[in-house]
């Protein structure tokens, strides 16, 4: 099993979607990318302390690939817009892959450079790739919140 850690908006949606993914175990949402050591919702949502709201995905590589999970990621967010996704803007809704080793920043370069060339978006990806420093669990509130709230709110879908 290997983790990869992902932002692209608000968590919530994110999460609903990739827990959905074949060969993923586990999702957690929560903060990565600021300077604080613990950083909460409270704190996180004012966009002053450069954390992004993130999701740490656990899967198992026998059934799905860091490639897969990169490329489905550029179809279920807005990986174009400057931290932004649909309503939501600030620093902590930026589009981002954290990574934890070589392998991953070579293999998100890869995808990156596929999907701008394929023309699937129209405008050039800006999502940021940024090493992954700590990863801080949100609050229970927050774990699989589109679960507990079927109707609650969400900006990600999935692109054809």
């Amino acid at each position: 099993m290997r983790t990869i850690v992902l932002a692209g908006g608000c968590f919530w949606g994110m999460q609903d979607l990739f827990r959905k993914q074949k060969g993923v175990i586990k999702t957690r949402v929560g903060y990565t990318g600021g300077a604080l050591p613990d950083p909460t919702y409270k704190e996180v949502k004012t966009g002053t302390t450069n954390h992004a709201e993130a999701i740490e995905i656990t899967y198992e590589e026998n059934e799905t690939s860091l490639n897969d999970l990169f490329h489905f990621f550029f179809k279920m967010h807005n990986p174009t817009t400057i931290n932004q996704q649909g309503n939501d803007i600030g620093s902590q809704y930026r589009s981002a892959i954290f990574y934890s080793c070589e392998e991953e920043l070579v293999e998100a370069k890869k995808v990156i450079k596929e999907v701008d060339e394929s023309g699937f978006w129209e405008k050039p990806i800006v999502t940021k790739l940024e090493p992954l420093k700590k990863f801080t669990e949100a609050e229970d509130f927050h774990q699989d919140y589109l679960e507990k709230n079927p109707n609650g709110y969400t900006c990600h879908f999935i692109r054809s």
